[in-house]
């Protein structure tokens, strides 16, 4: 996604060049609504499970931090005595039209590239967690009930997914990019307009401090709209290969190489120069890209090469010798988090 498409304050010569899009702008919208439209009116069903469904999806594409907002909250829930099981789409896998159980809660029993990278991310992150993955949420939902008697059931990626009826819809959306330039693809960033999230029941602000602005567009959100803010923090620099998690004060003037599949890179060049490293080398492929041994040939061995969890579990450690790859390990503050689980659990109730 470009870069320019989340300024807030466009130039009227930035205006005009991006107006072309805007026809296909209408048009994106309106194949988003027509399919929202099917289900309101009732000329498609949405099924309705034996469970509790929580999703937790994104309003804006690429980079909201939802999967691992939807591991955490599946933990906490978990922790409160509730059976839950983790639904995923999965992108990129060549299993994605079958039911796959990718994890029972102890064993991973699938593979990225089987399922894609998102639903073996969320079965590291959710130890005890059952995880499902496929383009039938409603199938997976039967399997996860029937299988380990799930109660309920936390969708990842699930706000514009209407076959499958839900008792909570969360939205997550990057505290520091907010709205963006508040257009629809492809004119902007995001997947449906504002007003969309009228269908929400919380918005959840991810990568927030306390001590940020307020994000860009936030007065263009419904008023009565609760909101949570939840931090992403960093842990360490865990070594690809295993072995103890190094701190990240590591970083701090090192000179590094960057290697990523995902939404937004430049996410990841922003913390590690936020956390002193100098950025050398870039190595970026699109999101949700299939590694291939080749994409790591030719490494600088002289550089220290750091990647995302997300990234880490598609590459097999004897593809990078002889250099250095070590993953910027990050998860949900919990503490500052639990007013979202919270209020979740209340309203379960």
């Amino acid at each position: 996604m470009p870069d320019f498409l989340w300024r807030v304050d466009e130039s009227p010569a930035r205006r005009a060049a991006l107006a072309p899009l805007a026809l296909a702008e209408l048009a994106y919208k309106a194949g988003a609504s027509l399919h929202r439209w099917v289900y309101d009116a009732g000329l498609r069903g949405r099924a309705r499970l034996d469970a509790r469904v929580v999703s937790v999806g994104n309003l804006a594409v690429g980079g909201s931090a939802k999967t691992p907002v939807a591991a955490f909250l599946a933990r906490e829930l978990r922790a409160r005595g509730r059976k839950v099981a983790l639904l995923s789409r999965g992108v990129g896998g060549r299993r994605s039209r079958e039911v796959n159980v990718v994890s029972d809660g102890e064993r991973l029993l699938a593979t990225p590239a089987d399922v894609g990278d998102e639903p073996c991310l969320l079965a590291a992150s959710a130890p005890g967690v059952p995880v499902l993955a496929g383009v039938r949420r409603v199938a997976l939902g039967l399997r996860a009930i029937a299988a380990f008697g799930a109660e309920l059931l936390v969708l990842d990626d699930g706000f514009q997914h209407h076959a499958l009826a839900r008792d909570l819809d969360l939205v997550c959306l990057d505290a520091r990019l907010g709205l963006g330039n508040g257009h629809v693809l492809p004119r902007g960033p995001l997947r449906e307009p504002v007003r969309a999230l009228a269908r929400a029941d919380a918005l959840v602000w991810t990568r927030a401090s306390a001590h940020d602005p307020p994000p860009p567009g936030r007065a263009r959100l419904p008023a009565a709209l609760p909101q949570f803010r939840v931090a992403i923090v960093k842990r360490g620099l865990r070594p690809i290969a295993g072995g103890e998690r190094a701190p990240l004060e590591r970083l701090r003037g090192a000179r590094v190489g960057l290697l990523a599949a995902i939404a937004r890179p430049d996410r990841l060049a922003l913390d590690l120069g936020e956390l002193g490293a100098e950025i050398s080398a870039r190595r970026v492929f699109a999101d949700h890209h299939r590694y291939a041994r080749a994409d790591l040939a030719g490494l600088d061995p002289a550089l220290l090469w750091v990647t995302t969890a997300k990234d880490a579990i598609k590459i097999p450690p004897s593809w990078v010798s002889p250099a250095e790859l070590v993953v910027l390990d990050e998860d949900v503050e919990r503490e500052a988090s639990l007013p979202l689980v919270e209020f979740v659990s209340a309203r379960l109730r």
